[in-house]
């Protein structure tokens, strides 16, 4: 850590987080990438915490985290957080302690058990301490090792929330991938925000429309799409030239990047499919809504009970008013 210390602000603020694995090993394959992922959100949402984007590279990982202020839950709120991070029992524990210290009038006992986890949420070193501990109980189980993977505390750097510095921000983590020459364009990278956000999952567009929020923008997902391509495109032109004639950095050719401007951000059909392209291999059943539909009735008992209907709008292009039986939420983008 610098002679600085952690600088975190007190309130709503954004920050960004990165953190690699130990020796710079190149562990974090597809199953922990997506393992990962799915633990950072469950434990933003356990927390107050929003993920505006973020990019999980082989052997490290970035965030953009949004630290809202902190807010008081009543027992239900506290209660559904925990629904987030654990299962039934052990909510229903928690809540028979709290029903118990209220009848018996135990008010110290009663704010001790909401504190133990209220002290937890909207709380940056919290969420990274879970995040980080919990990832590496996991990793540890399924490679039967010993020992911390990651190889030291994780850095933060605060971000303004202004339009530039939050931008820049934003469109730097989500090309990680790009330089590490994992793809050549983000938006086929599965395991950054803006690859998730066109494959459709809910959560990373949500995100991106945070970020737009900021910018003092059309939060709608069409004007938030066509606005981030153009500046993803736009930060992401490559630069300088090698000795064989190859760009020192890599990323998107100079025409490549003034057609996207020329386009207002907008992605081709071809581009889009590309996008969307395992809801061609892993959506179940795919149709018109009435089929989607007959589909799902006629295989009623291997879905659970609160599900009512069974067709899934491909959501992101219109597609024709194609629905999917089952609605990919993870891992959508190839």
């Amino acid at each position: 850590m610098s002679k600085y210390g952690r600088i975190l602000p007190n309130g709503d603020y954004c920050v960004h987080v990165m953190s690699r694995v130990v020796n710079r090993d190149f562990v974090l394959g597809d199953r922990e990438k997506e393992y990962f992922r799915d633990l950072m959100r469950k434990l933003a949402a356990f927390c107050g915490i929003e993920v505006i984007t973020y990019a999980i590279l082989d052997n490290h990982w970035h965030c953009l985290l949004r630290i809202p202020e902190r807010e008081e839950l009543s027992d239900e709120e506290l209660l559904g957080r925990l629904k987030m991070i654990w299962g039934r029992g052990r909510v229903g524990e928690v809540e028979q302690r709290l029903e118990r210290f209220k009848e018996f009038a135990s008010p110290r006992a009663y704010h001790e058990e909401r504190a133990k986890h209220l002290d937890r949420m909207y709380d940056l070193g919290e969420y990274m301490k879970a995040l980080k501990q919990q990832f590496t109980r996991w990793y540890n189980r399924r490679q039967g090792r010993k020992g911390t993977l990651w190889e030291a505390r994780y850095k933060s750097v605060v971000v303004e929330g202004a339009r530039e510095p939050l931008l820049t921000m934003a469109t730097y983590i989500d090309l990680n991938a790009v330089r590490a020459g994992l793809c050549a364009d983000p938006k086929d990278y599965r395991w950054c925000g803006y690859g998730e956000a066109l494959g459709g999952g809910k959560a990373a567009r949500a995100g991106l429309k945070r970020l737009a929020e900021y910018l003092g923008r059309s939060t709608d997902w069409r004007m938030v799409n066509r606005m981030y391509r153009q500046w993803i495109v736009a930060a992401g032109e490559e630069k300088g030239m090698l000795e064989d004639g190859s760009p020192a950095q890599k990323g998107f050719s100079r025409e490549e990047a003034a057609r996207v401007w020329k386009e207002g951000g907008e992605l081709s059909r071809a581009e889009l499919l590309r996008c969307r392209v395992r809801y061609f291999t892993d959506g179940a059943a795919i149709g018109s809504k009435g089929f989607v539909q007959e589909v799902f009735e006629a295989c009623r008992d291997r879905f659970g009970e609160r599900r009512k209907l069974g067709g899934r709008r491909m959501r992101g292009a219109g597609f024709g008013g194609l629905h999917v039986l089952r609605n990919l939420q993870v891992g959508v983008v190839r």
